[in-house]
């Protein structure tokens, strides 16, 4: 684990922080500090971790202090590990007694983490203040899939389903085996499919995951292991344009498919 830490740390407006406090000199909670820490990550067990700080006060040489923070950052880290998603570019400080402490010395002997709640996620590059590639529109997939980078999403042009179905139309054909290109001729690449509807209040149907794994079980069908697809149905949580559409085109905009890079 890295110990620099992002800018994004020091205020962005949807982020969270959780703060634990330690007794003095040591590196594990108290009884009551580890409830609370429990309760805090019940309460997650869906949202991200994107950073955790480690702190003491000044009793003790430098040194030491520096040490004892990052202890305690190892043992929050530990503490969370596997019951909390954690960013794969998680950060980590130890401060020691180098910051803005409070004259309370037990205020400063803690450990604080910050993460995004499970409803933020989809925005999680704007907050973090990372910017998202912006590929052209018109390039051919494989073109695409060079520049992107993990987390960069990508529309998949002319897949299209039969009305309140998730059959594939045949006019599809041409984009399906592009992606199928790709996957082959990219054999480390994971991909999460993305399904998205359009006009209608809810999604009681899960329409939107069916056509995302009805994309997946043409490239299985293809050859390609299932192990390198993920698929999510968002509904009509992350449409392009407000519903009910004003117009046939952003119906069409909002009803889509798209892949995420998971890893190349």
């Amino acid at each position: 684990m890295s110990i620099v830490l992002l800018l994004f740390i020091n205020g962005c407006f949807a982020q969270e922080q959780f703060t634990v406090y330690f007794e003095s000199n040591k590196s594990d909670l108290t009884p009551k500090e580890r409830l609370r820490l429990e309760d805090w990550m019940y309460k997650n067990s869906k949202s991200k971790i994107v950073a955790i700080n480690g702190y003491t006060d000044e009793v003790g040489t430098t040194a030491y202090n520096d040490s004892l923070a990052q202890k305690r950052v190892d043992f929050i880290s530990e503490f969370v590990l596997e019951k909390v998603p954690i960013r794969d570019d998680f950060k980590t400080r130890s401060y020691g007694e180098k910051f803005n402490q409070s004259e309370n010395r037990a205020e400063n002997r803690k450990a604080t983490i910050y993460y995004i709640l499970e409803k933020d996620l989809h925005r999680e590059n704007e907050i973090l203040g990372i910017k998202d590639i912006v590929i052209d529109e018109n390039l051919p997939l494989f073109e695409k899939i060079k520049l992107a980078k993990k987390g960069t999403k990508i529309r998949l042009k002319d897949i299209n389903f039969f009305q309140n179905t998730f059959a594939i139309t045949p006019e599809s054909n041409n984009a399906l085996n592009d992606l199928l290109y790709v996957m082959q001729n990219n054999p480390t690449l994971q991909i999460e499919i993305q399904g998205h509807i359009c006009c209608v209040s809810s999604d009681r149907r899960k329409l939107s995951l069916e056509r995302a794994k009805q994309v997946r079980r043409f490239l299985v069908a293809k050859g390609i292991p299932i192990t390198r697809m993920a698929v999510t149905g968002f509904g009509i949580n992350h449409p392009i344009y407000p519903i009910p559409e004003a117009n046939e085109e952003q119906a069409a905009a909002n009803r889509r498919v798209e892949i995420e890079i998971l890893s190349k």
